[in-house]
């Protein structure tokens, strides 16, 4: 039997083709109204969410570092500067290969492999996202040009032009003004990094450090647009920086100029200060060194060559050079008798060429084996006898020697805007109780009473004790600042005045002093020679190596090195003082002959109309 056929239902198919129709419209409009929805969100409700996500790609927020303050000498003379220059800079996010970009730097630059590994540690040194680091400086036009033609090939890389710090007087001024340097980790971490962004170079010694915040200024800001590949299409917005404080310091460097020529090849200090502001008129550090190395970064070769030497040309011989005073305290540790009364002026003491101690075989040698017979005290600072000030320092023991030296600045920091100065030493009972664990024998006492022993003091506390008694005690801090666009140095913190029980004890020291410049058996008369003022100074000579006792120093026997150094303190015109000076030569073995010449030609440059003045050299190379 034939199965039976069925007809199609026509009905049946239009209802599930329209309930399919009606579902697939319903998917559409869901999906469309999800869409709708999604379009709203995003465009609507996040509109401001997306728009700053739009501008971060395109508009960046660049640093613009200020210029910073120049300084400059009391007559104007800039003593550090700011110069232009191109460097290569290197934003290590925007780098997708940053090995085949120094790479192909190494091509395009020829650049030595050292050259291009100390790049590659700049570039890896700490710093902020998205932050261009300097890698070369000094670009010249070849290079320039050569970048720029290769510049599709070197994403994230760009020559900018900055202002680079510059030192036109080299070596002359380095110790005081000191330099500047690549900001290292250690600073990253207590800098401000809003201040400093931007900024790749801060203060490492000197003024340079000591007034940073002045020298540096405020960063400014500008909005730039960029394209994909980071480039600058242009400024939309610019918020200019303030440059830092024009610094004028009380350097004059004509005097400068004079008392480095006056040192000539030795090593030593000369360091000059007007006693009536404190304000230090040369400063004067030999040997010294370039700054400019340092600025963008020094070699290992200069730098090993500086750190070598056995003239230590870094070593700043005015603050941080701790030599024994030797004869230069003697006025001073004259002052301590009579203000304390162990003795008057009129005090004799017999001096055989040693002295003894009661009850003692030792003998504590005079410089003047011969002896000098009865000596009273204005002619004990004239010839500088040890004998009569042994005896003084006896009389007045190592507590009253402490006290009285320390209110002439010895043992301390003096200075007010030198933060590098050591404190020297002026040794004391608890000092050497504290130090070595030993009592304090009475023959220290004598050997401190002639600037020897334990006593350390720098150059600048030297300068400070003797603008003190021209001052007759009046204290005035030496500081290398006179202005700052107007802004003076801060003297909050200034030791009380000297007060003398006797006033009139003043003026008997500088006659004293006096006679060691011009009376006939004076020990600095040959330096005063022709002078048409009149000066005060005290000669020094301080022991490098101890001399057994019953033997004579023999100057041939021993190496340079291991000489006497040579000291000289002093001031003039002796009645109204306008300058006072220190000056130390290491190894110079005579005060009297070395040092006090020096001096003398530092006081004629201030005090007397030079018709062909000394001139520093200037370093006019771009």
């Amino acid at each position: 039997m034939a199965k039976p056929i069925h007809l199609k239902d026509h009905s049946l198919d239009a209802r599930i083709v329209q309930q399919r129709v009606i579902i697939a419209a319903l998917v559409v409009v869901l999906m469309l109204a999800a869409l709708v929805a999604r379009m709203y969100y995003l465009q609507v409700t996040q509109f401001e969410y997306h728009t700053t996500l739009s501008e971060n790609n395109r508009v960046h927020v660049q640093p613009i570092p200020p210029a910073r303050g120049r300084i400059y000498d009391r007559n104007g003379k800039v003593l550090a500067d700011n110069r232009p220059s191109f460097s290569l800079n290197i934003t290590r996010e925007r780098v997708p290969d940053l090995a085949g970009t120094f790479e192909l730097l190494q091509v395009l630059l020829a650049l030595p492999d050292e050259d291009l590994e100390r790049s590659r540690k700049r570039l890896m040194q700490a710093r902020r996202p998205f932050e261009s680091v300097p890698v070369m400086f000094e670009l010249t036009d070849d290079q320039i040009a050569r970048i720029a033609v290769n510049q599709f090939r070197l994403p994230g890389v760009e020559v900018q032009a900055s202002f680079v710090r510059h030192y036109p007087y080299s070596n002359h001024f380095a110790h005081a003004v000191g330099y500047v340097g690549r900001i290292n980790e250690k600073e990253l971490q207590r800098i401000d990094p809003v201040a400093y962004a931007g900024t790749h170079y801060i203060g490492k010694t000197g003024i340079e450090r000591y007034y940073e915040d002045l020298l540096h200024g405020t960063v400014g800001y500008e909005e730039v647009e960029t394209n994909a590949r980071g480039r600058v299409l242009r400024v939309l917005r610019r918020t200019d920086p303030i440059s830092g404080s024009d610094l004028t310091l009380h350097l004059d460097s004509r005097l400068q100029a004079v008392a480095e020529q006056a040192l000539g090849d030795r090593r030593g200090a000369v360091i000059a200060i007007e006693p009536e502001t404190g304000g230090v008129l040369a400063f004067v550090s030999k040997p010294g060194f370039d700054p400019n190395l340092f600025v963008t970064g020094i070699s290992y070769k200069d730098y090993g060559a500086l750190r070598d030497s056995l003239d230590q040309p870094l070593f700043n011989r005015v603050l941080r050079g701790l030599y024994p005073p030797g004869s230069t305290v003697k006025q001073m540790v004259a002052l301590a008798g009579l203000d304390s009364g162990v003795v008057g002026r009129g005090n004799r003491v017999f001096d055989p060429g040693f002295y003894q101690l009661p009850n003692h075989s030792h003998k504590y040698r005079n410089w003047n084996r011969g002896g000098d017979g009865w000596v009273d005290m204005r002619l004990a600072i004239v010839r500088s006898n040890d004998t009569y000030f042994y005896d003084l320092a006896h009389k007045l023991g190592i507590d009253r020697l402490h006290d009285y030296l320390s209110r002439f600045g010895l043992g301390t920091r003096v200075s007010i805007d030198m933060w590098e100065e050591a404190s020297g030493l002026m040794p004391s009972r608890d000092w050497k109780r504290g130090a070595r664990r030993q009592p304090w024998y009475p023959g220290e006492t004598l050997i401190t009473g002639i600037g020897q022993g334990y006593m350390l003091a720098s150059p600048l506390q030297l300068a400070q004790s003797v603008a003190l008694i021209a001052n007759r005690g009046v204290w005035k801090r030496p500081r290398l600042l006179m202005n700052a666009e107007g802004q003076g140095p801060d003297e909050s913190d200034t030791p009380p005045n000297i007060v003398l029980e006797n006033p009139d004890d003043w003026q008997f020291i500088i006659d004293s002093m006096r006679d060691v410049m011009h009376a006939p058996n004076g020990t600095a008369r040959a330096a005063a020679l022709g002078a048409p003022y009149e000066m005060a100074g005290k000669t020094g000579t301080a022991q490098v190596v101890a001399i057994a006792q019953g033997e004579r120093y023999d100057s041939k026997a021993l190496q340079e090195r291991h000489r006497d150094h040579a000291l000289f303190v002093g001031f003039a015109p002796a009645n109204d003082p306008r300058i006072a000076i220190a000056v130390m030569v290491e190894n110079g073995e005579s005060g009297g002959r070395v040092a006090a010449p020096v001096a003398r030609q530092v006081f004629d440059a201030w005090l007397l109309p030079d018709p062909e003045p000394a001139e520093l050299t200037v370093e006019t190379q771009p």
